[in-house]
């Protein structure tokens, strides 16, 4: 697996590692090993994140991530190509910090969520309705529960 991120002095090393292991933990939880992937993943800030959501969304407003998946439907893809770029993802560290103090737990804990909320879209899961909602929210809570970053730990 590789990501390749647009800033890599933005986040520690540290940091860094706990997102590889979310992004490896999120494919494990579909049954793929990840070996073959490729995931850009770029830190950017509030203007900047609403300047994309306004061009992609039509949303004119700020939001936390974005994920522009490369396959508009996961079984597009062939998990046992050599080589395969699953998307990208776009996270407002503005709106990360933002959060991690709203919902009381430290900026990292907060990236590792949107990494796994993002990589969980690039899979082809989404949370328009209630049924997808529900689905999509018991994957994020399995990996950062096997991360040990559920709800209730605001450490890392």
């Amino acid at each position: 697996m590789q990501i390749v991120l647009n800033d890599e002095s933005v986040i520690d090393s540290q940091l860094m590692k706990q997102i590889e292991e979310a992004v490896e933990l999120c494919l494990k939880e579909e049954g793929y090993n990840g070996e073959n992937i490729e995931i850009s993943i770029s830190f950017v800030s509030n203007e900047e994140i609403k300047s994309l959501n306004a061009q992609y969304r039509n949303k004119n407003e700020i939001t936390d991530v974005l994920s522009f998946p490369q396959y508009e439907k996961i079984d597009e893809i062939n998990f046992n190509d050599p080589y395969i770029c699953l998307g990208d993802v776009v996270i407002s560290l503005d709106k990360a910090m933002e959060q991690a103090l709203e919902f009381g737990h430290s900026k990292g804990r907060e990236i590792i969520y949107l990494t796994v909320h993002s990589i969980f879209h690039l899979l082809g899961y989404d949370h328009i309705n209630k049924e997808e909602k529900t689905i999509m929210r018991e994957k994020e809570e399995n990996v950062m529960d096997k991360m040990q970053l559920g709800e209730g730990l605001i450490n890392i």
